[in-house]
């Protein structure tokens, strides 16, 4: 089963919004708060203040508190995902023993690519979550096992699927993703390398466009060959929101393996002849994080918007040759 890239989005949008934010106070919450007019009214900015002063003042116990709700949403929501996941997408298709696939070659390893980034986002959240809940800087990359926690449990559905099976590569690239946020942490307390992505629209889906997608939203998913994922590193003391981008990507799949397929109609298609090959990109980058701003809403949602390449000339390396883009997405 493919991991989409947008999956981590998701998540990013509660932890790094929270993130930093600070509070008064309980007695100056409720004291800042507008006069009520009557009891009922003073009972609703009571129970404002109250959840205020709970889960953003900086406090041993208020921390407790973070951690838990953490706990909750992290675990619970994870238990309910593969739960609903397991109700509304495999129980329609045939069951089977657990067994393992080996689709390590499928679509030049760009589906690899998808569940690496996942568990790399899902693992820096999972970091930023516990930065708020106050766990100590020595132990914050332990959260960023998030990352295989959620997704792992994947290949024991579709172990489970006849149709399907777990995969030691999907597995492999959840562990990658995984290590690359957890082990930066580690080490420097900070994400020096980071994984991004992009997206350009081909014509390829228009030829199969079940598979790769039919409208532009679909293809943003599915269409590998407009993929690209990046890792990215900033290099300059000075200039630390300036970077080198390395990306990867695939161009000519229209289907896992070859290029060959039956379509609805029974009909057999084969386009063969359309090469398969990789390629490998050079651009610039910015980090959007290191852009000092004291605005928490634009701070965050440049944390949010990080995981996006900007467009920047590139180079591409491919079958041997060497091509340039004035802009590349």
């Amino acid at each position: 089963m493919k991991t989409r890239p947008i999956l981590w989005c998701l998540f990013l949008f509660f932890f790094p919004t929270v993130n930093g934010l600070g509070a008064n106070s309980f007695v100056d919450s409720c004291s800042a708060l507008p006069s009520a007019s009557t009891i009922e009214d003073s009972a609703i900015a009571y129970k404002k203040a109250l959840v205020t002063h709970l889960f953003f003042k900086d406090t041993s116990n208020n921390f407790r508190h973070r951690k838990a709700l953490c706990y909750t949403v992290g675990l619970g929501g994870t238990a309910l995902a593969h739960l609903a996941l397991s109700q509304i997408w495999y129980k329609d298709y045939p069951q089977s023993k657990f067994h393992f696939f080996n689709d390590n070659k499928e679509w030049l390893q760009m589906d690899k690519c998808g569940h690496a980034f996942s568990s790399y986002y899902l693992g820096v959240t999972a970091i930023e979550a516990a930065k708020w809940a106050g766990v100590p800087k020595n132990k914050q990359w332990r959260w960023a096992l998030f990352g295989s926690i959620f997704q792992d449990p994947i290949e024991i559905w579709d172990g489970l699927s006849a149709g399907w099976g777990a995969s030691v590569g999907d597995l492999a690239a959840n562990s990658f993703g995984t290590l690359l946020s957890a082990g930066q942490h580690a080490l420097w307390q900070e994400q020096k390398i980071k994984m991004k992505f992009s997206y350009h629209t081909t014509g390829f889906p228009a030829l199969r466009p079940n598979t790769l997608g039919s409208t532009w939203n679909e293809q943003l998913l599915k269409d590998y060959n407009g993929q690209t994922y990046w890792l990215t590193y900033a290099p300059l003391k000075k200039y630390k929101w300036a970077g080198l981008a390395f990306g990867y990507s695939a161009y000519g799949l229209l289907g896992g393996f070859n290029n060959t397929w039956t379509d609805k109609k029974g009909v057999f298609q084969n386009y063969n002849y359309q090469p398969r090959y990789r390629q490998y990109f050079l651009s610039l980058d910015i980090d959007l994080t290191k852009i000092k701003t004291k605005h928490k809403v634009l701070k965050s949602l440049f944390s949010i918007l990080n995981g996006i390449k900007i467009p920047f000339p590139a180079l591409e390396l491919s079958n041997g040759r060497l091509k340039g883009y004035g802009l590349y997405f």
